[in-house]
């Protein structure tokens, strides 16, 4: 199964964004929009957190006057144009000093990217994550790992030099491919649960991709290994960008040979099997919590309950709430 329903969160960006590539390097280019009227900069602490509107649920974009006025010098990166051609950069604040000084300047507050993923539209919700896998790179690459050499910033802050002539390594940007996966056998699914989660919460199996390994081996190895089910007829579903801090699911559904559990690697506290019916009861008697709405997990876990007894998610969990008010 391929999903044609509405994008994961975070996921889409190029439908609104144009990143440029082509003009990183392109100095006098970056120039101009850097000093255009229409630029704007996102703001992000240390931490990836990003500036907000301090009574709004608004990302607190600065425009060129107040960069200038607060941040002259501090180095952007490019993350793109938009359809209009209005230019976004992003900016990061590492002393925490400047930082308390800017959020009382510009009357704003920080919030984490999970928090607002909640709140935020799917285009100011993609930039943010965007921008914080940007800066993630950026603080976890400091030095040449080849030499030891500080590196520096180029290509509009999508790549980094050593600064040792006699090395030249250089970086790119670099994420964490994981796969997520379904789990289903004659009308039931496959759960799983971590013991520092919260009493009663299960989600569907993950587990990163190893060197030398196709998607689909992964997801045969990670259900075996966490679950002791045999899995095949793999289907791909969607993927999603998960900067929290470096990650790209990919999701899939997977059908199972049998209903036989056998936990082997002990990741998981518990592995079961649930029913349509199973998961409506539990949410409605506050014994079962699904996983968080942006999380491509609770896409999969929306999708198959949709398709195997035409139950929709939102709807039980919006019953669930308002029996618990």
């Amino acid at each position: 199964m391929t999903t044609s329903g509405p994008l994961n969160t975070f996921a889409g960006l190029s439908l609104s964004l144009d990143r440029m590539s082509e003009k990183r390097n392109n100095a006098t280019w970056l120039a101009a929009m850097e000093a255009s009227n229409r630029a704007r900069y996102l703001l992000l602490d240390s931490a990836g957190n990003a500036f907000f509107e301090q009574h709004r649920q608004a990302l607190r974009w600065l425009n060129m006057t107040e960069r200038e006025r607060l941040l002259a010098g501090q180095a952007a990166t490019l993350l793109g144009l938009t359809q209009e051609k209005q230019p976004y950069f992003l900016l990061t604040l590492d002393e925490q000093a400047h930082l308390d000084t800017l959020k009382s300047a510009l009357g704003a507050r920080c919030v984490d990217l999970h928090e607002a993923s909640h709140w935020l539209g799917a285009d100011e919700a993609s930039l943010f994550a965007y921008a914080k896998g940007l800066l993630h790179w950026q603080h976890q690459t400091r030095r040449c790992a080849r030499c030891g050499a500080a590196v520096r910033s180029g290509c509009a802050g999508h790549r980094l030099d050593c600064t040792n002539p006699m090395c030249g390594q250089t970086y790119f940007p670099r994420i964490d491919v994981a796969i997520v996966v379904l789990v289903e056998h004659e009308g039931a699914c496959l759960l799983g649960r971590q013991a520092r989660w919260p009493v009663g919460r299960y989600s569907t199996l993950a587990g990163f991709v190893e060197p030398g390994e196709a998607l689909e081996d992964a997801v045969r190895r990670e259900v075996t290994e966490e679950s002791g089910v045999i899995v095949n007829d793999i289907r791909y579903h969607s993927s999603q960008p998960w900067p929290m801090p470096a990650s790209l699911m990919t999701a899939f559904m997977a059908t199972a040979r049998t209903r036989e559990i056998r936990i082997r690697d002990h990741e998981l506290e518990d592995v079961c099997w649930f029913t349509p019916k199973q998961i409506v009861d539990g949410l409605h008697r506050g014994r079962l919590l699904v996983p968080s709405r942006p999380s491509v997990s609770y896409r999969l876990l929306t999708d198959w309950l949709k398709e195997c007894a035409q139950i929709k998610l939102d709807e039980q969990l919006a019953i669930t709430a308002s029996g618990h008010a």
